[in-house]
């Protein structure tokens, strides 16, 4: 995609219930009100780390840390593949979940430019995220419906588009996060392996977040499709400023 968000596709509001099939009754204002105490019970641990090392920065990983990376970063490792039927259904599932009132004529089909997807195939928008991308805005939409029918705040004239906007979130956190080096280089990387050795959720919770902020910054903006990687990019920042607003 060009740098003004060009190739993006406007999507309609979801006014569409989502009550079926949620396994989680949490608002995602309640997900960025917690997030702050989850985000802080890993700092005193990281900062501490820092302090006894004197001259320099450790990001040792304990076992634990180790072996959470390695399942996430299997998981990071999967492309999509619109032939492996696991793949499908959980496509599928998505529809569902975003669209539970209207059936899916296929998994090649214009309706999917309903949800913000660039074409009719949403396989060739995962080449960036894989099949991670896919799992974290099924999660995202079965857990959190009132972001996903843009009920919150006032909403702005042009909507972004809510699939897209999802695997840019993914590819986004596994750039910050620094996820497929062998251990962390950066303090928002070590401070995010102490929460997913404490939450197995903790990539998908975060992606949650991120969501939520990115939502508020679009809105704080008034942005528009043009304005979609400057949207990104401040909630980038934000984000990284949460995690080390107290190192």
């Amino acid at each position: 995609m060009d740098d003004r968000g060009g190739s993006f596709v406007a999507v309609r509001r979801i006014s569409q219930g989502l009550d079926r099939g949620n396994t989680c009754h949490s608002t995602s204002a309640e997900v960025v009100a917690g997030s702050a105490a989850w985000i802080g019970r890993g700092l005193s641990c990281v900062c501490a780390q820092r302090r006894e090392s004197d001259a320099h920065q450790s990001f040792d990983l304990t076992l634990a840390q180790e072996e959470c990376l390695q399942v996430l970063q299997n998981r990071i490792d999967v492309a999509y593949d619109s032939s492996i039927p696991e793949h499908q259904e959980a496509l599928r599932a998505l529809w569902n979940a975003v669209f539970p009132e209207e059936e899916l004529r296929g998994l090649i089909s214009e309706q999917w430019k309903e949800m913000g997807w660039q074409g009719k195939d949403p396989s060739t928008d995962f080449r960036g995220g894989g099949l991670i991308s896919l799992e974290n805005l099924l999660y995202f939409a079965r857990n959190f419906p009132d972001l996903l029918r843009k009920q919150e705040g006032d909403r702005a004239t042009w909507e972004y588009p809510f699939a897209v906007a999802g695997v840019n979130i993914t590819f986004m956190l596994i750039q910050m996060l620094d996820l497929e080096a062998v251990k962390p280089r950066t303090m928002v990387g070590a401070m995010f392996l102490k929460f997913l050795a404490e939450n197995e959720s903790a990539f998908d919770l975060l992606y949650c977040i991120t969501f939520k902020l990115m939502d508020n910054q679009w809105l704080a903006m008034h942005a528009s499709y043009m304005d979609f990687n400057a949207v990104m990019k401040a909630t980038r920042r934000q984000l990284e400023r949460s995690f080390c607003e107290k190192t």
